[in-house]
């Protein structure tokens, strides 16, 4: 299940008005006051959700709370929850093929495993209004960021390929994780999520691609510098 807990502003991004009346997904009354606090289920994923207006187009931040994974959807229609979900899981997948792709990660990857899973995770989603601090002071510096990288292109991405790229380039960027208590990539926490949850594997797997691929990162860095 996919649990989106969202900020005032999205909040309000994914209500609308009919007939007099408030239409919103957003349920107000979560089950508990924090995303750690809900009741831990297999392939429940806690996400993030802010929304801001860049040069007058609405602009969806998405954080993965336990990685700090994080996707910017921009210039997304306002209410369009159907729009949003597509956008999101199509993003989501494609930024994790990208990733193993690069870096020589498929000899840990059990392709028919993980699409079983994560359909089964994408079949099922709510809104919750609810605030989380520490993930929400990382959003607010990729906000900053894309909009000085919005303002000097003079455009938002122009599709799914060049947003793909910027969520790549925020992703390698070492952010706090409160659970290992030190600095950690993105992109690195969510490989390793996503060989336990949706590819099969045990810790010595994990360990295993990790190694790889911060070995295929150090001959990249070998390179640029010769």
């Amino acid at each position: 299940m996919l649990i989106f807990n969202c900020t005032e502003a999205a909040s309000q991004f994914f209500s609308r008005v009919q007939k007099g009346k408030a239409v919103t997904p957003v349920d107000f009354n979560p089950p508990s006051s924090t995303p750690e606090e809900d009741e831990l289920g297999d392939l429940v994923e806690q996400w993030l959700v802010h929304a801001i207006t860049v040069q007058r187009k609405h602009v969806l931040i998405v954080m993965h709370i336990e990685t700090r994974y994080c996707m910017i959807i921009a210039g997304a229609k306002k209410a369009d929850v159907a729009g949003f979900i597509q956008r999101f899981s199509e993003r989501w997948i494609y930024g994790l093929m990208r990733h193993a792709t690069q870096n020589d990660l498929f000899p840990w990857i059990d392709g028919e495993l993980m699409q079983q899973r994560y359909e089964l995770a994408c079949s099922e989603h709510v809104f919750y209004k609810r605030r989380h601090r520490s993930a929400q002071k990382h959003i607010d510096e990729i906000s900053w960021i894309f909009q000085d990288y919005a303002a000097e292109w003079g455009e938002l991405p122009s599709d799914e390929y060049v947003a793909g790229r910027f969520d790549a380039q925020m992703n390698k960027f070492l952010r706090l994780n409160k659970v290992h208590k030190d600095y950690r990539a993105p992109d690195e926490e969510m490989i390793a999520h996503w060989l336990r949850a949706y590819s099969g594997q045990d810790e010595q797997g994990v360990q295993a691609a990790c190694d790889r691929l911060k070995e295929v990162r150090r001959q990249a860095l070998e390179l640029e510098r010769n």
